[in-house]
């Protein structure tokens, strides 16, 4: 395991402009696999969360009634404004970013792979992630519930990858791809029809 998600974070996030440049104008409209977000507001979030320090991160918090939910909407609303080429650039330029919102940096890496593939799947593109990336994220993930409500989500099921030399947590097993598990860790319920075992029915209730 790196010392530092950064480079990981900073590896993704080039990787994700390059599969995105010359992405057709009808295409950014795709429907992502956030929530109601299409492909081109996803991308603008994480062009927001690459820009964000601590105090704008505060400020937008105060202004928007306290809602993490309202930040987001500001930020990806103040990134789109310019169409998503213009996003896109944004991001490009901020690629080596360490800024952030207050938090740990793995929450970083984590919204960094998996919003990336909240893109790249409907869109059809395939990616390679960096398996020691993904369980990272994953580790993260289930060991907290803010926001995402991982732990949990995962508790009392043990998470076991297929393609890598990694399982954590205790109870029955679900296993697949790591990053398969990752996204099922965040609640993206299509990943769960790549995993299988006695703890994914439970999984699937949550």
């Amino acid at each position: 395991m790196a010392d530092s998600p950064w480079p990981w974070i900073r590896q993704e996030r080039q990787a994700l402009v390059d599969d995105l440049t010359g992405l057709s104008a009808d295409r950014w409209t795709t429907p992502s696999a956030c929530d109601q977000w299409t492909v081109a507001q996803v991308l603008a979030h994480l062009t927001s969360l690459a820009k964000l320090t601590p105090p704008k991160f505060i400020g937008t918090f105060l202004t928007s009634g306290f809602s993490i939910d309202g930040v987001n909407a500001k930020g990806v609303a103040t990134e789109s404004a310019g169409g998503p080429e213009h996003t896109l650039s944004e991001l490009r330029s901020h690629v080596s970013a360490t800024t952030s919102p207050p938090g740990p940096a793995d929450s970083w890496l984590g919204e960094t792979l998996v919003h990336s593939e909240d893109i790249r799947q409907p869109l059809g593109i395939k990616h390679e992630y960096p398996v020691e990336a993904l369980t990272r994220a994953i580790e993260f993930y289930r060991g907290s519930n803010l926001i995402i409500g991982g732990k949990k989500r995962v508790a009392g099921l043990t998470l076991k990858a297929t393609d890598a030399d990694w399982a954590a947590g205790s109870g029955p097993v679900v296993e697949g791809p790591a990053l398969a598990l990752l996204r099922a860790t965040t609640g993206r319920s299509a990943a769960l029809d790549e995993l299988s075992g006695p703890g994914l029915d439970l999984l699937r209730t949550r």
